[in-house]
């Protein structure tokens, strides 16, 4: 896109000279999440919000940084993703939720996944299946440096990625009481089995999207619940844990120049 005759994307509703200045774009789930993020900037000004994609930019520490929701799971992400790519947007930052599967993870945590298991449908749009949905390296590497100088308990490890929250992630609260279609049936155990860590429903895009484009792609996950002993995760909870991920994820920025 030229910058003399900048075009709004179709979808996000940003043009090339919005983000001309951003080596890095956080992108957390849900629009409500923006302007929490965002406080924390200097000089934070809104961009634009159109359908789920709302978009806000500032400062962190000298450095320019975008903030733009994607919306719940992997095809409205991969949209997100590329056209902050088309604009010149190069490295990507998740910052969300999830729900944890092994016993020693507790509800507040953090997890930085390395990997996820492709368990969606949008990442096979990218790669075929053997192509593994990684995160980048070194910007998990800086992620880990800065939670660690921060003393914020953290996990790595691998999550799984689910299209569906309900009957993808083996819930048995779904409107059909305790019927999971026969193939997923047994994914929650399956998972834990092979020591993933935890649910969620983007990574497996993003990180797929991503290493295939040549770009760059980490994450940051609050746990909201351990659903080894609960499905669902109190108010305060919801509160504690997206401050506590908000803030983990703003640590690793200046890591991330």
């Amino acid at each position: 896109m030229s910058n003399a005759n900048p075009k709004t994307s179709f979808h996000i509703g940003l043009r090339s000279n919005d983000v001309s200045d951003v080596k890095v774009a956080i992108i957390p789930g849900d629009p409500g999440r923006v302007p929490k993020i965002a406080r924390y900037l200097d000089n934070p000004i809104p961009l634009a919000n159109h359908r789920e994609f709302c978009s806000m930019k500032g400062q962190y520490q000298g450095q320019t940084v975008l903030v733009i929701s994607t919306g719940i799971g992997g095809p409205s992400a991969a949209i997100c993703i590329e056209e902050l790519a088309m604009l010149g947007i190069t490295r990507f930052l998740r910052v969300g939720t999830t729900g944890a599967i092994q016993d020693h993870i507790a509800p507040g945590d953090i997890i930085v996944p390395t990997a996820a298991v492709r368990l969606d449908g949008a990442s096979s749009h990218f790669a075929p299946l053997a192509f593994p949905a990684v995160a980048d390296f070194t910007m998990v590497h800086s992620i880990r440096e800065a939670l660690l100088e921060k003393n914020i308990t953290h996990h790595l490890g691998i999550c799984a990625s689910s299209d569906t929250f309900y009957q993808g992630q083996s819930r048995q609260d779904s409107f059909q009481k305790g019927f999971v279609h026969q193939e997923m049936r047994n994914r929650f155990e399956e998972m834990k089995a092979l020591h993933v860590l935890s649910f969620e429903m983007e990574c497996a895009t993003v990180f797929t999207q991503c290493a295939a484009y040549g770009l760059s792609a980490a994450a940051v996950l609050g746990v909201l619940v351990n659903r080894n002993r609960d499905e669902f995760p109190s108010e305060a909870i919801i509160k504690e844990t997206e401050e506590r991920v908000i803030q983990a994820a703003l640590s690793a920025l200046p890591k991330l120049k």
